[in-house]
């Protein structure tokens, strides 16, 4: 789903010239990727999240109300909401398909990469996250295509709607599960 104005998601725009002042080597749908797999797999929502999810401990932290830690702050809040209103960072619903498309496939990449880091090798998923999973790695390996019709434009849109929901149940395995029991034990 695209992002909408009161998502409490900060602008795609607002990040992209976040991350261009930063001179990251990441757009803004695979960074927000890459946060919500650190995220979904474990890793901690806290200010030093750059320097985690890129690997590079020479990355700053993002400064208090800046753009990307808007991001890290929604981002974290939307995943442990149970109301399911978590949103991907996409561009606007007027971008091309190729570009949205893409996007998404971007996202999907950095979510990948992210979760990885935070989860390790064996993290604790059911069959149905393992299938998730491994359906979200078909996507970050997807090329975006320069045209589509109606029809493309609908799997698009179910494409998202898999993406958010995949999310929300590795979060739900990796996260809220081992929450659960360390509330029990």
């Amino acid at each position: 789903m695209s992002q909408e104005p009161n998502s409490g998601l900060p602008a795609i725009s607002e990040v992209e010239a976040q991350i261009a002042r930063l001179s990251l080597s990441s757009n803004a749908a695979e960074l927000h990727g890459s946060l919500c797999g650190w995220l979904s797999g474990g890793g901690a929502g806290q200010g030093d999240w750059l320097a985690k999810v890129l690997v590079d401990d020479d990355v700053p932290a993002p400064e208090p109300g800046s753009p990307l830690d808007e991001l890290r702050i929604a981002s974290a809040a939307q995943l442990a909401d149970r109301s399911f209103d978590f949103e991907l960072l996409l561009p606007h619903a007027d971008a091309s398909l190729a570009v949205r498309s893409g996007a998404v496939f971007d996202w999907c990449r950095g979510f990948l990469g992210g979760f990885g880091l935070a989860a390790g090798a064996e993290p604790p998923l059911s069959a149905e996250s393992l299938e998730a999973l491994g359906d979200l790695a078909k996507l970050a390996a997807a090329q975006a295509q320069d045209d589509g019709d109606e029809d493309d434009e609908e799997a698009l849109v179910e494409i998202e709607e898999f993406v958010r929901v995949a999310t929300l149940l590795l979060h739900g395995d990796c996260v809220l599960a081992a929450q659960h029991r360390q509330r029990l034990h």
